[in-house]
């Protein structure tokens, strides 16, 4: 019999590539098309032609793309010297065990609370970038549990992704749409906002959750899993023997003081991005306090400082947990080296968003295809379904929420207004579309860089979760369809 050859997977950086060389075909086709710019001098609105990628453009895009996610990628960086040190002291893989042990036989909770932990994070703030660090975290917990990486991958991804599609007071997304629909001189209902991200929100949240302990109960019953024996094997490689649970694990003081300030770390950084300032004036003020640390206090914070704020908590945790403290320095450099892979695909995935920006494509796209569907005449109802369509559409080629919001929702919203529909429902599809495409969409950095630390490939992943992204995909579409109808 002939052996079977063993298949291979595309590699994440051949994905990515793929996807920035069509664009730079594209941009070639759609060279000289115009469109409405911003003179950067003087602000006012002119008219601009798309002009084709050169070659040049297309060789010097990934370096483009590093320069345009430094911030990320430096908060990534000390991300990775925190957890290096973290492991170090071995408090995080004893937690696990400690973690699993207690939750004998009732393991799928952990599922639904910390995903919902995560949605809510992506609600209010738009967490994403934030979560590369919890992908190895919660694939080897997983693994422990008795499920595979997978359930750990999609309780992160899912969870934060679930939130940012009703996305509720998120300032890049909700609060992008908002400001640009005021500014183009509509009046917006914040409380129909709100409510309408709240139905999103919690409708896709309970859909994953269902989906994914489903899949999970598969698993642990040894029913099977969609990852190969060799790369559940690479997974435990790289995961270290927090995948393995020791009966008589037990957490000394200073392990738990570890884990404390680990938990810690998080929270603070949560609630260093949430928006205090257009929530509560007296809170934000309160918050002043971390000033002292990065300049900036609560809610005015961005990824240079929390990547300031990881570094210093990883200092404070060797300082806690490791016995010789020599070793803090050589765990940041590795800590370092572990994140490098990942910062290319942050930056290789950046590079996409660059070319449509030099080009002008991103904004010609975003300008002729709205105005074409809002011109078009349709009932109310319709228009809404289409508009989600069109903005799932566009979403491919521009990925940040409040990119796409600046572009889209200056043309929308007026005309939506003017034919007197909702406008917050306008507002809504726009969001829910762009959170819909950023559970899956290569060009979404911290997804391929988060994948890639748990080890789980994207096609891999695009394959297990396309039957749960029809369902969600229709859903958002009904309750935004339907929306348009009532509130019109």
């Amino acid at each position: 019999m002939a052996e079977k050859k063993k298949r291979r997977s595309i590699s994440t950086f051949a994905i990515l590539l793929a996807v920035l060389l069509v664009v730079s075909i594209v941009t070639w086709i759609a060279s000289g098309q115009t469109y409405t710019g911003f003179d950067e001098e003087t602000g006012e609105a002119v008219e601009m032609a798309v002009v084709g990628a050169t070659l040049s453009d297309i060789l010097m895009a990934p370096i483009a793309g590093w320069h345009d996610a430094g911030d990320v990628i430096g908060f990534v960086f000390c991300l990775g010297a925190f957890l290096s040190i973290l492991n170090a002291t071995g408090a995080l893989e004893t937690g696990i065990q400690v973690l699993v042990k207690k939750l004998k036989g009732k393991e799928l909770a952990l599922v639904w609370i910390l995903m919902f932990l995560f949605s809510v994070g992506g609600t209010t703030y738009g967490m994403g970038e934030e979560t590369v660090g919890f992908y190895i975290l919660l694939a080897a917990t997983m693994m422990a549990a008795g499920f595979d990486p997978m359930v750990g991958a999609a309780t992160v991804l899912l969870g934060a992704g679930t939130g940012v599609l009703g996305s509720t007071i998120n300032p890049f997304a909700t609060g992008a749409a908002v400001s640009a629909a005021v500014d183009s001189g509509v009046d917006v209902n914040m409380g129909i906002v709100y409510v309408e991200g709240i139905i999103l929100w919690l409708a896709t949240y309970v859909i994953s959750a269902l989906f994914v302990t489903a899949y999970a109960k598969k698993v642990k019953d040894g029913k099977g899993s969609i990852l190969t024996a060799e790369q559940i094997g690479e997974c435990k490689a790289a995961y270290g023997t927090s995948t393995e649970i020791d009966a008589g694990v037990r957490l000394t003081g200073r392990q738990k003081g570890v884990l404390v300030v680990f938990a810690l770390s998080f929270v603070v950084m949560i609630l260093g991005f949430i928006p205090w300032g257009s929530l509560n004036e007296g809170i934000y003020n309160a918050f002043g306090f971390s000033g002292l640390l990065t300049g900036n206090p609560f809610g005015d914070w961005w990824f240079d400082d929390a990547a300031t704020w990881f570094l210093l908590m990883g200092i404070i945790i060797g300082l806690i947990g490791l016995d010789d403290k020599s070793k803090m320095m050589p765990c940041i450099v590795a800590g370092f080296a572990d994140m490098i892979s990942v910062n290319l695909v942050i930056a290789l995935a950046r590079a996409t968003t660059v070319i449509m920006s030099t080009t002008g494509l991103g904004t010609w796209l975003v300008e002729a295809s709205v105005t074409a569907l809002s011109a078009s005449g349709l009932p109310a109802p319709i228009f809404g379904f289409l508009d989600y369509l069109l903005h799932v559409g566009l979403s491919f080629l521009v990925p940040s929420s409040s990119g796409l919001a600046s572009l889209s929702a200056p043309i929308v919203s007026p005309i939506v207004a003017g034919m007197g529909w909702s406008v917050e429902t306008s507002i809504m599809i726009n969001v829910a579309a762009n959170g819909f495409v950023n559970l899956f969409t290569p060009t979404c950095g911290f997804i391929m860089g988060g994948l890639a630390l748990a080890r789980v490939p994207w096609e891999t992943w695009v394959k297990w979760a396309g039957k749960l992204l029809a369902v969600i995909a229709v859903v958002s579409a009904v309750v935004l369809t339907v929306a348009m109808l009532i509130l019109s």
